[in-house]
């Protein structure tokens, strides 16, 4: 069976080669240094070693103003200039008019359609569930394509049986941040977690906003350790990847992190990444992100 692990990561652009406001550069990033032997800045944008591949792929689908984060990641799951159909960038959430665009188009729907395995690995704190069950519906185009396409949302417990992962990827955070007393594994365990996963489905998909968070709020006492994550997490996914059977791509919907010397998402390209099976060709197809669907479903079947 061919599968498609996506791991989203929002608000990652491609920035200028800046050792004091890009972090990649900053604090080094050994997924870009060691595996393409460079890291991709706005003078060096495409990168290719051993198959695979990083490049940019354009955020702003030719409407004016800073890329959202509603309207980004529904372009991104649903195949559509999402931007254009509400006439406008918009987010964080989606438009109310996109929500029945998720509900039809989304990676997750196409999929079951098909009779296909898929799954979103991400779980949710009890603090989510309350936020729904509250009667508040102000959900992200992810949750919300799970949700809309009857997948179940994992939880705790499906962290510590092995079978789902945090958002933060080592559970420490919610430990700390939310009270839990979850093992907290290294990045590279919770990478080989999630290839294990990826096998048993043909759509798996791992959102990490932490970097939108990152850029928005600049917290220069938590970004080097939490890039070092990210970075370890990466790094394993792209080196123990079934280059045979199964395809990866990292992608994002808009700028932010690269530049911290703003708070704001940036006109920055998004960052894009494919490794394994069919990289070549992802990175052949795609040139912005309305068009990450249509390369998925194009060569994994």
């Amino acid at each position: 069976m061919q599968s498609i692990l996506v791991i989203f990561i929002d608000g990652v652009g491609i920035g200028k080669e800046d050792y004091e406001y890009n972090p990649f550069f900053k604090y080094g990033f050994k997924a870009f240094s060691e595996i393409f032997g460079s890291i991709p800045s706005q003078e060096n944008q495409v990168l290719n070693k051993n198959g695979a591949y990083i490049f940019p792929t354009d955020a702003r689908l030719g409407v004016e103003g800073l890329p959202q984060s509603g309207t980004g990641q529904t372009s991104i799951f649903c195949g559509i200039n999402a931007s254009k159909y509400v006439g406008k960038h918009f987010g964080p959430y989606p438009y109310s008019t996109l929500i029945p665009v998720i509900k039809e188009k989304n990676l997750f729907a196409y999929y079951k359609n098909l009779g296909k395995k898929v799954f979103f690995a991400n779980a949710y704190p009890k603090i989510f569930f309350d936020y729904i069950n509250s009667g508040r519906s102000r959900l992200s185009v992810t949750s919300l394509s799970c949700t809309l396409s009857g997948l179940r949302l994992n939880t705790s417990t499906d962290v510590r049986k092995g079978k789902a992962l945090t958002a933060e990827i080592t559970n420490d955070r919610w430990n700390k941040k939310l009270g839990y007393r979850l093992r907290v594994i290294k990045p590279a365990t919770a990478a080989r977690r999630l290839i294990r996963i990826a096998r048993q489905n043909t759509y798996t998909l791992f959102e990490y906003f932490l970097t939108d968070h990152l850029g928005h709020g600049r917290y220069e006492e938590t970004a080097e350790s939490l890039l070092k994550i990210l970075d370890e997490f990466l790094f394993t996914l792209i080196t123990e990847l079934d280059n045979e059977n199964m395809t990866l791509l990292v992608c994002s919907d808009h700028g932010n992190l690269e530049d911290l010397s703003v708070k704001t998402h940036t006109l920055n390209p998004s960052l894009t990444i494919t490794s394994g099976k069919f990289a070549r060709e992802l990175f052949n197809e795609i040139k912005d992100i309305s068009q990450i669907k249509q390369g998925i479903t194009k060569y994994i079947k």
